[in-house]
């Protein structure tokens, strides 16, 4: 079924040309069927690869969905378009009163900064906070899985003494867990982040789940235990090519951020990246929709 975003967003060609059934906004409101309604507040820099990552995503079920993006009212973005954000995206105090069977929240580069530094931090705790009356499920994504480990369960994060950055295997805990189903055992995702939340912490809060840690024991995937807050502190949406993107960005900036690790092929920058995660990263984002948003959410709110 397709994913229904508004008319003339660019991530829409790119879609058609991947195959990815995708329907506007106009024919949508032709069809009798009751979508699911997605809610994505998109804190990345670079909006429209994310846009892209994400829909590639969320097309890729038997659900029909219609998107909603969402940005800051108290933070305006650097990296794209006044247009493309006053055209594509919504702002809070206009869908407040509405309810979502879904949300995304995404990561964001301000994980360094204390929570209550980051200039839009109010807004987000207002955010997170609507969604327990209004949204089924969200799924929070780096920066945004700690943020919600912070202000919904008081986990603080903490600096890790070098970037974690590449692709690193993971060990799948608690393989009959519904957003997990159908995972192998190992399985491989990749990370992009200075910071990291105690495993401790999350297995001795009672409301929490562990799912999921890497081969260094760092928490991967946390759930709470009704799949309303679902945490994933790497970033299985990526592409093949944005770690070395973002590597190329770090060198450029002179930030001497190390080569990511198991990544390129023989450590070579020049050689292309494989895209391992692939298969991980269509099933928990089809999993999420059916299982914890699709299942669980009323006909009529």
């Amino acid at each position: 079924m397709p994913i229904n975003i508004p008319k003339d967003l660019p991530a829409g060609e790119l879609l058609r040309k991947e195959k990815i059934f995708v329907m506007d906004e106009d024919r949508a409101r032709t069809q009798d069927i009751r979508p699911l309604n997605i809610l994505i507040l998109n804190l990345m820099p670079e909006k429209e690869k994310t846009e892209l990552q994400l829909l590639r995503l969320l097309g890729n079920t038997p659900l029909q969905v219609n998107i909603t993006f969402l940005r800051t009212s108290t933070y305006q973005s650097k990296n794209v378009s006044s247009y493309h954000l006053e055209h594509f995206y919504t702002i809070f105090d206009h869908v407040k009163k509405r309810r979502f069977d879904g949300m995304i929240i995404t990561g964001a580069p301000v994980e360094k900064m204390a929570f209550e530094d980051v200039d839009y931090w109010q807004e987000l705790t207002d955010i997170m906070d609507w969604t327990k009356t209004n949204v089924t499920s969200t799924l929070h994504i780096c920066w945004g899985a700690q943020a919600a480990l912070y202000y919904h369960y008081g986990i603080e994060k903490f600096e890790l003494p070098e970037k974690c950055f590449g692709v690193f295997k993971h060990q799948c805990f608690a393989p009959m867990v519904k957003l997990v189903r159908g995972f192998d055992e190992i399985f491989q995702a990749p990370h992009s982040r200075y910071t990291d939340v105690s495993r401790e912490a999350i297995e001795n809060h009672p409301e929490l789940q562990l799912i999921s840690v890497s081969e260094e024991g760092a928490p991967f995937i946390v759930m709470s235990e009704n799949g309303k807050n679902i945490m994933i502190t790497g970033h299985l949406e990526y592409d093949a090519t944005t770690l070395a993107d973002e590597y190329r960005r770090d060198q450029k900036k002179g930030l001497g951020t190390a080569i990511p690790k198991n990544y390129f092929p023989n450590d070579d920058v020049n050689e292309r990246p494989l895209h391992t995660w692939r298969s991980h990263s269509y099933l928990l984002f089809s999993n999420w929709l059916n299982y914890y948003v699709y299942q669980e959410t009323p006909y009529q709110w």
